[in-house]
């Protein structure tokens, strides 16, 4: 039985983005809570505890927004062309010249500005003015909100809402712009920072982009230049950015339904100490427990869903592998009625999922599948 081993790993920079959180949230509570009005009575303070609530989420969704635009602008203005736009799980695609709204949730991220990038030029690519965007239109935000604060009475909803946008503009910017690993994703310094340093993941960040653009418009990476998924060295996997490409490579093989070839590599991979992001290394674990069933070998899938697998499947619950592999596993265990749940969730999801290619794919590897158990 093949076991699957987990370390925990709590990344440095995943530790100084909670301390940053901490940190920025009690100075804007202490500050807003000397701008608050005074009211009596419990029903007036508990309905000016909710307003504060709920200027702190709009001020966290405002921001989010505002960052995502700051990558657009200055990715414009760098040369890339727009692809898609996401903020929480609303997505917008320009499809065929067309913008179209659909839905998807990334766990570990707020939103995500997409775009496709100009050609290289002696192997180079701008990359900083569109990966720091989102930090500098932040960080104005935040200034342009704290001198409404300190020009104004500093005392009333007006001036505790002023208060509230500018820490969290001034907090989304930290914590996207100072260079951290935060274990699912990698954040815009840090790729600014690596993309800047190693020519190889400059090249891996453009055809990240490129393959991308290729998907919202409807094509599947197994018709793509096989050429574009060349597995990185061992070395190379160290950077977070090139390691995605090795990444590729498995969604590549997988979707020319090369089992084997794919397993073989995914398993190599997953064994690297390598920059892979926790987000992927699931993904590509999902693709294993597929291939594991797909070969009829359902102790071996069984092994692979550790503790930390199924509470990552739970909070992905809604993306198109992890219903697949849940599918998959229900139907090696002969639960019908998970396999029915299963079903449902997936055409739920296809009817408003970003990538028709994406879901293609996975209804093929379902069928498969079922032809199997």
């Amino acid at each position: 039985m093949e076991k699957t081993r987990e370390k925990k790993r709590v990344r440095p920079g995943f530790i100084l983005a909670v301390a940053l959180n901490v940190g920025v949230t009690a100075v804007i509570g202490y500050l807003a809570a000397a701008s608050l009005p005074k009211v009596a009575g419990l029903g007036k303070q508990l309905l000016l505890l909710g307003a504060v609530l709920l200027l702190l989420y709009l001020a966290f969704l405002v921001q989010t927004v505002i960052h995502e635009a700051g990558h657009l602008l200055f990715g414009l203005w760098s040369g890339y062309r727009f692809s898609s736009f996401r903020v929480l799980n609303f997505m917008w695609l320009k499809v065929d010249g067309r913008l179209r709204l659909r839905r998807l949730s990334v766990l570990g991220t707020g939103g995500q500005c997409l775009m496709t990038p100009p050609e290289m030029v002696e192997g180079k690519l701008p990359v900083v003015a569109y990966n720091l965007g989102g930090v500098v239109v932040n960080l104005l935000a935040g200034g342009l909100c704290l001198g409404l604060y300190l020009a104004g009475p500093r005392v009333g909803l007006g001036a505790v809402a002023a208060l509230i946008f500018s820490g969290v503009g001034f907090l989304t910017a930290l914590v996207n712009g100072i260079p951290l690993r935060l274990g699912t994703v990698d954040n815009d310094g840090y790729n600014a920072y690596s993309l800047g340093r190693d020519p190889e993941a400059l090249r891996a960040f453009w055809l990240q982009l490129q393959l991308n653009g290729q998907m919202v418009q409807g094509k599947r990476l197994k018709d793509l230049p096989e050429e574009w998924f060349a597995v990185p060295s061992d070395e190379g996997m160290k950077n977070g950015m090139v390691a995605t490409l090795g990444v590729f490579a498995c969604n590549y093989w997988m979707d020319r339904h090369c089992f084997e070839k794919a397993d073989a590599l995914m398993a190599r991979l997953l064994g690297l100490d390598s920059g892979m992001v926790d987000l992927h290394r699931r993904l590509l674990l999902c693709d294993r427990l597929t291939c594991a069933l797909l070969r009829g070998d359902r102790e071996a899938a069984e092994a692979m869903c550790s503790r930390g697998q199924k509470k990552f499947m739970q909070s992905m619950k809604n993306f198109p592998a992890v219903i697949r592999t849940e599918y998959a596993l229900a139907l090696a265990a002969g639960d019908h009625g998970a396999v029915e749940a299963a079903q449902k969730r997936f055409e739920k999801c296809a009817k408003r999922y970003p990538y028709p290619s994406d879901i293609a794919g996975e209804r093929e590897l379902m069928g498969l599948v079922g032809e199997k158990w």
